[in-house]
């Protein structure tokens, strides 16, 4: 149930601080914007940041909601962190980004076409841990 709380709370938010740990098992937390559906949380970002690398290092991560700066503004929730880089993927991710952020999301997305960076982009799906 806690869980569920936890997931509805963090769907609504427009950040959460994404807590990543490091090979040395220093968290590093990154504020990022979320979608959900059905049980899970999404998050979409360029395939070469930082945290991309860390999870594939270290799948264990926590969550909790924040500011546009990451400082936390509830408690952390431990959750398992899977990288999806299928296209259906990334097209059901762009659709969600669409419909929550609207005009915010349209706005960066055009942006980063314009942008030199053609780094690829990656959906970060996250799923709570059972307690």
């Amino acid at each position: 149930m806690e869980n569920q709380l936890n997931l509805s709370k963090l769907a609504t938010s427009t950040y959460i601080a994404l807590e990543t740990y490091r090979k040395n098992g220093q968290g590093v937390i990154t504020p990022v914007w979320v979608t959900a559906e059905d049980d899970k949380l999404f998050v979409w970002t360029r395939g070469s940041t930082g945290k991309v690398k860390r999870i594939r290092s270290n799948a264990k991560v926590k969550l909790c909601e924040s500011d546009g700066r990451g400082k936390p503004h509830s408690d952390w929730a431990e959750a398992r962190a899977r990288l999806l880089t299928q296209p259906e993927e990334l097209e059901k991710q762009q659709k969600r980004m669409a419909s929550k952020y609207g005009f915010q999301y349209r706005v960066l997305s055009f942006m980063g076409r314009l942008s030199r960076n053609k780094d690829s982009n990656i959906v970060i799906e996250l799923s709570f841990l059972d307690n």
